[in-house]
């Protein structure tokens, strides 16, 4: 079932496969957005070369590491609690060491190290290349840290090590950084500046995984929509690019169509987007390539103008509706997911009411929605009183969910006595005797499992279905096959 509440990932323990000659151990968890857990794949990387295998045993690691989320203060309280289990292991294994890496890093480091001194190493995401720098003064018994951020790092020269892979999906980052400092939002302070990467290293990568027998990809970044690639730098010094460089620039429907193209039976997916920047040469491109997949991650946040503009989100309502009323008109069987965030400070009841009437309008076929949460350092903690009350914004945030579980049964139920094509990636977990996969949709379908084998394109026929997953009967293999 898709996530409906709550988009952070429950830590995840990462296992790389295992080098003969690398003798230390490494225990890694990734918490919070699919970024992190494509960043841990670099992060293994870099370290395996440098003498790391994984372990699964938190008592066995010489060294560990946490890759961590600050969008949501859930999602801080859940690594602390962590880094107090790491440390108490630590009592009994003493040779142990101990670092945090990725947004919290960049936003705690003199907390973890100085005055809790409950870390070894902090590390934040531009960083990860000093890694055996940092770890080496670590053994010569110094606390190590770096959490510059970087104008051009986007680890386009390495190559992820793929961790707990189903050998079916793989994260490619197309981008690192946000420039577009809505107020409720850490990202741009702990990530830095928005950069894009070199679109051969990224086509490269695609092959590669193709080689390997990978069937689905998606494309990874805060913002993949403002993906501009103009021979390196900021996005944001475009503007002093040259003629030629302004002439020759990828931009995201240009890396889409080369990435479709350089693969055909690959499904290409993207996250995320932002509606400031979908613009129409995109939704185009998905239209004309069958393997782009019919899925767009649209976060929205509120449906209220007003709302809107405190978060400096740089799209009206009815801007958003005009982009919705595009996508439906160029690609009608278009899924669409949401972001919303229930309570943000001053938000009135009829502010909550214009989410509502937007959601009735979109009908998304699924989301991902939050009560407010104040982050240290956005510009909304420094300007904004968190004015709502916890009991309005838990009622807010359930009314919402109690219309979005009402929106995806009707989305799916839209499948009934259809024949979708289902990527399997797994055994189902509700039983042994059925696959369960993704269509394009990004929908969950379960079936029979029949002849067909994880990595198997299948047609499947749907005969039930529930608000999150559909339910078939195979079919038949899919021409992708």
């Amino acid at each position: 079932m898709e996530k409906t509440i709550d988009e952070n990932k429950q830590g995840e323990t990462l296992v790389i496969p295992s080098k003969k000659e690398n003798s230390k151990k490494l225990f890694i968890e990734s918490y919070g957005c699919s970024m992190n857990f494509s960043d841990s794949e670099i992060v293994a990387s870099i370290l395996q070369n440098e003498g790391f295998n994984t372990t699964q045993h938190l008592e066995d690691a010489d060294l560990v590491l946490v890759n961590t989320c600050s969008i949501r203060d859930k999602a801080e309280q859940t690594v602390r609690k962590r880094l107090e289990k790491y440390n108490a292991v630590k009592k009994i294994n003493p040779k142990m060491k101990v670092g945090v890496l990725g947004c919290m890093a960049e936003r705690l480091k003199s907390k973890f190290l100085e005055e809790e001194k409950i870390v070894d190493l902090v590390v934040g995401p531009d960083a990860y290349k000093d890694l055996p720098n940092l770890i080496a003064e670590v053994d010569e018994g110094r606390d190590a840290i770096n959490v510059i951020l970087s104008k051009e790092e986007t680890y386009g020269d390495i190559s992820p090590v793929r961790l707990n892979s189903n050998g079916v999906t793989a994260f490619v980052s197309i981008t690192r950084g946000c420039d577009n400092m809505c107020t409720f939002c850490v990202v741009p302070f702990t990530r830095g500046r928005e950069r894009s990467r070199d679109p051969q290293s990224i086509i490269e990568e695609i092959n590669d995984l193709a080689l390997k027998g990978y069937k689905e990809i998606t494309l990874l970044g805060q913002n993949v929509d403002s993906y501009l690639w103009y021979g390196g730098g900021l996005k944001k010094d475009f503007d002093k690019a040259t003629d030629m460089q302004k002439a020759t620039a990828t931009d995201f429907a240009k890396l889409l169509q080369l990435c479709a193209e350089a693969q055909p039976k690959m499904r290409i997916r993207f996250s995320t987007s932002n509606p400031q920047d979908m613009h129409l040469e995109v939704i185009k491109t998905m239209a004309k390539y069958d393997n782009i997949c019919n899925h767009i991650h649209l976060p929205v946040q509120s449906g209220s103008n007003r709302i809107l503009k405190a978060m400096n989100r740089l799209h009206t309502r009815e801007e958003y509706f005009t982009l919705i009323d595009n996508i439906r008109e160029i690609i009608p069987n278009c899924a669409i997911s949401q972001d919303m965030i229930a309570g943000f400070p001053t938000e009135t009841e009829q502010d909550h009411q214009d989410t509502l009437s937007l959601m009735e309008y979109v009908k998304y076929n699924f989301g991902y929605m939050f009560t407010y949460s104040e982050r240290p350092g956005t510009l909304a903690e420094r300007k904004l009183e968190d004015d709502i009350p916890e009991d309005v914004k838990s009622r807010r945030l359930a009314e919402i969910i109690e219309l979005q579980l009402k929106h995806s049964a009707f989305r799916t139920q839209q499948f009934l006595n259809t024949t979708v094509e289902v990527l399997i990636e797994k055994e189902s977990k509700k039983s042994n005797q059925h696959w369960s996969g993704r269509t394009e949709h990004n929908i969950v379908a379960v079936f029979p499992k029949g002849n067909y084998n994880v990595g198997d394109f299948v047609n499947v026929k749907i005969t039930d279905c529930t608000k999150a997953t559909l339910i078939g009967e195979g079919v038949g293999l899919s021409k992708n096959n």
